[in-house]
């Protein structure tokens, strides 16, 4: 056998790679990716460092709450090893969050152009016809120079929350020349966590805008920054202005509470009832709770 003087800087350079390898394989999570992939040893070994990378993004998506928390080199992607035609490649892979990110992207641009003519008012249930008649009501009243509530809308996935209300609030903005704003949570933290010194402006139009809608409250990762920086401020100043304000939530106003209370501390506590009255503050609190409608063309 030949002593590490004698060998090639090939057969140094494979031995280095080799030693890399069984290194990595004392971690649980690359010797389960390994054994998943099935490839010859000496074919892993020139991908150690690029599997270890699969290892650790997979790791960081353990934990993850959200793609504001991703720490993957591809924001809400996996460096993925695949097997095709007898060949490991690599590709990017999004995770769960990118994914939801991407639909709601497609439902948000396929709701700026819902209207009142794309309800069917054949699938109306009594609950649902409740909602409407509010909603009819809230539209045809609706003034700028007066104070009006808004509705926190709560129920389950599916129900057809977003789609209702982004109907009436849609007609609100082309025929009485309203200024609307419909934002899904996260979106709008992301849109304000992306540029710091847009910040202040893009606060400015949440808070002002005539009219914001903030949909699927509750789905969001809550921060100490959020809740007390972004929500409680900003529907702060929409109550002192009298400003309508409109959510959409899977959780009940008692359940958002909790939600929003980061420790259960007492001063936790307080923070989170504090934003609690000012949505109770801002709007009347209504269900609309069905079977999921998604397949006969209501949407979230």
């Amino acid at each position: 056998m030949k002593n590490l003087k004698e060998l090639t800087k090939v057969e140094r350079f494979e031995l280095q790679l080799e030693s890399d390898f069984d290194e990595a394989l004392k971690d649980e999570e690359f010797k389960k990716l390994i054994k998943s992939l099935n490839r010859p040893k000496k074919e892993m070994m020139k991908y150690t460092s690029r599997l270890k990378t699969t290892c650790q993004e997979i790791k960081n998506c353990q934990n993850c709450q959200g793609l504001f928390q991703c720490q993957n080199a591809l924001e809400g992607h996996i460096d993925t090893p695949k097997i095709e035609e007898n060949r490991l490649y690599f590709t990017y892979y999004p995770c769960h969050y990118y994914q939801n990110m991407i639909l709601k992207d497609n439902e948000s641009n396929r709701l700026k152009k819902v209207m009142l003519k794309d309800i069917d008012l054949k699938l109306n249930d009594k609950q649902q016809s409740k909602v409407i008649k509010w909603l009819d009501t809230f539209y045809e009243n609706f003034d700028l120079g007066k104070i009006q509530k808004g509705l926190y809308l709560h129920g389950n996935f599916g129900s057809g929350k977003t789609f209702l209300t982004s109907a009436f609030l849609h007609e609100l903005e082309e025929k009485k020349n309203v200024r609307v704003e419909i934002i899904y949570i996260t979106d709008l933290i992301r849109d304000l966590k992306d540029d710091f010194f847009e910040f202040a402006d893009k606060m400015d139009w949440y808070c002002k805008v005539d009219v914001l809608m903030l949909d699927d409250l509750g789905a969001e990762k809550v921060t100490d920054w959020y809740r007390d920086e972004v929500l409680g401020p900003l529907l702060q100043f929409r109550m002192s202005q009298g400003k309508t304000t409109f959510f959409t939530s899977n959780l009940t106003i008692e359940e958002l509470e909790k939600h929003l209370s980061l420790f259960n501390s007492p001063d936790d506590k307080v923070k989170a009832r504090r934003i609690i009255e000012r949505i109770k503050y801002l709007t009347v609190d209504m269900e609309l709770v069905s079977e999921s409608r998604r397949e006969r063309g209501f949407h979230e």
